[in-house]
């Protein structure tokens, strides 16, 4: 997302949670923005993309909640998660069994398999049992392909365990495999035709593969067999992308599926899917990532653009999954055009390659930067603010940003693109691709800051500051 006129960017895309943002401010002035705020046992507790934090409560100067019950132009990523299904009898002796000695045992497995193969029922349902305690097992070591391969493996054995095959499709949908997750969903409605879970997951991956249709008959029918927040909100902005887009026009690449309205002039769309074609061929080499599905773009009018994304006036572009760009009165694609698509179409690289847990500050840095912006004009304001103290730390930044000001947002992008600078000049581009990949699997975003650079976030502050003073600040 970019702020007009003054400065790029994109509000966080937030993990799991479509809750209103509360603001916790901080008795040195800094402000963190979460969701679900609470205070118990001295510390404040809440949610952001990088997952569930907490800091002490002597810190905090207020709570800001935000109680309007409306949500931001800025939206979440899909709330995707398993849901609770009651574990095959005699379970936990399966998993001890499975998972001992810090590590998987394979041969029981084997074992289990055999009998399976015999034609044992019993056997059956302990072998998907295995699996299922095998992936488990990978997911906590962030090994989330390997889980996926026991998810099959277990499924091979046991078709329609309903367990397996929605805990599957959830992790295709956290790796934006969306049209992968579609076979074990299809199956899973067969073994299960009232579920509600079914048809909300069905709803996330045909969305994701931009079919906004059929995401809208799934969640349609998901919210006659249960009630859900989450479900009604997807539902209504689903219906208001079709309503606008019902006549608008459609072009597609390999990477990308295009929706245009008929002011804008076919050629400039042309254009457009040209300059993502080359940008999408740059960042996957830069960042060593494939998206596994064809990114949605669509240009709007002006006003088209509010309507439909809800987003505040500043807003000059957005990325929820879908590149969404207003291009009002344009014929070709300008420098600042090529510039503010390279930038969300970066995001999309960055959420789906960190499956949305980068933070906010590593999401903007990146962007602008591959956008081909740089600290040149900011370095000297930033180091005389650093000495003073006045720049943010790295661990307010990780969540949505939606509630700064508009003094407070530039400083927490100026200082996320250094930051990102530095990390590039100390060990190149692939220091980048790599940490965007151990944001996927790690706890936090500081321990996969300090698992790929071998720095914690202070030290990060103090190479961000180092480097800005030699590379930009004359003797």
């Amino acid at each position: 997302m970019r702020f007009r006129i003054a400065m790029s960017f994109l509000l966080a895309l937030c993990a799991a949670s479509c809750a209103s943002a509360d603001v916790i401010v901080l008795k040195n002035g800094n402000r963190i923005i979460g969701t679900n705020v609470t205070s118990e046992n001295g510390r404040v507790t809440y949610l952001t993309s990088a997952g569930q934090l907490s800091i002490p409560q002597a810190i905090v100067a207020r709570i800001e909640h935000d109680d309007s019950g409306e949500r931001s132009g800025a939206d979440v990523a899909p709330p995707v998660s398993t849901p609770q299904i009651e574990p095959a009898a005699g379970y936990e002796e399966i998993a001890h069994q499975t998972i001992h000695d810090g590590g998987v045992d394979y041969a029981y497995i084997a074992r289990l398999e055999s009998d399976a193969r015999s034609g044992s029922a019993a056997a059956t349902v302990k072998v998907a049992a295995a699996h299922y305690a095998a992936a488990q097992f990978f997911l906590s070591k962030a090994k989330t392909d390997t889980a996926i391969e026991q998810y099959r493996e277990g499924l091979s054995f046991s078709p329609d365990n309903f367990g397996l095959l929605m805990n599957l499709s959830v992790l295709y949908l956290r790796q934006s495999q969306f049209t992968q997750a579609l076979d074990p969903l299809q199956h899973a409605r067969e073994v299960a035709p009232d579920s509600a879970d079914v048809y909300k997951l069905m709803g996330w991956a045909y969305y994701g593969a931009n079919k906004t249709g059929q995401a809208i008959d799934a969640w349609k029918q998901a919210a006659k067999l249960r009630p859900d927040p989450d479900v009604i909100e997807a539902l209504r902005k689903a219906e208001r992308d079709q309503a606008l887009e019902s006549s608008y026009r459609e072009g597609e690449t390999a990477h990308f599926d295009l929706k245009y309205s008929g002011s804008a002039a076919p050629e400039l769309a042309r254009g457009i899917l040209n300059a993502l074609e080359s940008d999408y061929q740059d960042l996957e080499s830069q960042l060593d990532y494939t998206p596994p599905e064809p990114i949605g773009v669509v240009l709007y009018t002006g006003q088209a653009f509010q309507d439909i994304t809800r987003a505040p006036a500043w807003v000059g572009a957005l990325n929820d999954g879908r590149i969404r760009i207003p291009v009002q009165g344009l014929t070709s694609v300008t420098p600042e055009l090529a510039r503010e698509l390279k930038h969300e179409l970066t995001h999309s690289f960055v959420g789906q390659k960190s499956h949305y847990r980068a933070p906010t500050w590593l999401q903007e840095g990146i962007a602008q930067w591959m956008e081909g912006s740089r600290s040149t004009s900011n370095a000297a304001y930033l180091i005389d603010a650093a000495q003073k103290g006045l720049v943010p730390q790295l661990g307010s930044l990780e969540g949505s940003w939606i509630g700064y000001s508009g003094d407070s947002a530039w400083v927490a992008y100026a200082w996320s693109l250094a930051v990102v600078e530095s990390i590039i000049d100390r060990g190149g581009v692939s220091d980048i691709g790599r940490l965007i990949g151990a944001m996927a699997g790690a706890p936090s975003a500081q321990d996969a800051v300090q698992q790929t650079l071998n720095s914690d976030y202070d030290q990060l502050q103090q190479q961000t500051l180092a480097y800005l003073r030699r590379s930009y600040v004359s003797d």
